[in-house]
């Protein structure tokens, strides 16, 4: 019994390469887009001190090994997030680049263990403005890609009409009618107050869940697969414990972070973003002992970058999925094919 053909089987391979022309488009329209505006495209370096420390993202560890036989640990980045900011500290007003990325245990119709990102960043400018280019770039993908609609699993929107700004909060009452507010003290989220409003709204926990896991499971379950349909929303004011990155809005309890959905798919994930970096050091080590609580494992944190956020002014920063925006505008159904080629191995 013989399994599917390679990738680069001809047969295969023709049947792939209409996506590829058009993400190549695509590509070529969201540069320009972004130089006209003053943008300047980073490239950033693949191989970093930390990956990032948040609790549930996987790295690819690696190893440097110097000429003189020393060894230092590496992991390949999960976003060029650390490079963009030292740049912002470095002067640069506006950033860009667009590159591969390295995420583990990631591989399914959306998700793939490397993929490209989309990030920007606005020194000086609100969050605000990520929205309006999240709106414009929509466009600029529909365009170059010859569509009128966006598509995915039967769902569509219109990339031409004006993105819905909708709160979190907002749309747990809306989709769940689940009171999110009232489960977000002061100080800490009222985790059994938020898995009783999900069992009564059918929503199963397990006894160990931490609010954020319910809060996740609420979001996965209930909301997201109603966002974007007809018209693209930027799910906004997230929650102060689901923002690492970003800063506190003017309700304590919640922050400037705002997602991008459509067809029920997250395409950006935009902050106003921290620049207190003892306040991120701490975001940092708390995440990471939930992370060796869960995983045994954690990951370093980058000194330098914290060094460099103490100097970074006021920003605005956002990173985008490019396949995932490539998929909806092609009507492509998995992640795969609107990649060159896939990395070997399979979803299981």
């Amino acid at each position: 019994m013989t399994g599917p053909s390679p990738w680069w089987d001809r047969d295969r391979y023709a049947e792939q390469r209409p996506f590829l022309l058009a993400r190549g488009r695509i590509l070529s329209a969201l540069r320009e887009w972004f130089r006209r505006r003053g943008f300047l495209e980073a490239e950033t370096p693949a191989l970093q001190v930390s990956p990032g420390n948040e609790v549930h993202l996987h790295a690819f560890a690696t190893e440097l090994v110097t000429p003189g036989g020393g060894r230092n640990p590496l992991y390949l980045h999960t976003s060029p997030e650390f490079t963009c900011k030292k740049l912002l500290a470095a002067g640069e007003a506006r950033v860009f680049s667009v590159g591969h990325v390295f995420r583990n245990r990631e591989r399914g119709p959306l998700h793939h263990p490397e993929f490209t990102m989309l990030e920007w960043y606005r020194t000086n400018e609100p969050y605000e403005a990520l929205m309006e280019d999240c709106a414009a770039i929509l466009v600029e993908a529909a365009k170059a890609a010859g569509a009128l609609r966006l598509e995915w699993k039967g769902k569509s929107v219109d990339p031409y009409a004006k993105p819905e700004r909708l709160s979190v909060a907002d749309a747990f009452q809306r989709f769940a009618g689940i009171d999110l507010l009232a489960t977000l003290g002061a100080a800490e989220p009222d985790r059994d107050k938020l898995a009783a409003a999900a069992h009564a709204a059918g929503i199963q926990t397990a006894g160990d869940d931490t609010w954020s896991d319910i809060f996740s499971r609420i979001l996965v379950e209930r909301i997201e697969p109603q966002l974007g349909i007809g018209h693209a929303v930027l799910l906004d004011r997230y929650p102060l414990p689901e923002a690492a990155w970003a800063q506190p809005d003017a309700d304590p309890r919640l922050a400037r972070r705002f997602e991008l959905y459509a067809c029920g798919v997250e395409l950006a994930n935009g902050f106003a973003e921290l620049t207190d970096a003892k306040e991120q050091q701490r975001r940092f080590e708390e995440a990471m002992a939930e992370r060796r609580r869960r995983y045994g494992e954690d990951y370093p944190i980058d000194h330098d970058f914290l060094a460099a956020l103490a100097q970074m002014p006021p920003a605005s920063g956002i990173a985008l999925g490019l396949d995932r925006l490539v998929m909806l505008a092609t009507g492509a159904t998995r992640i795969e094919q609107v990649l060159w080629a896939p990395v070997a191995g399979d979803d299981r």
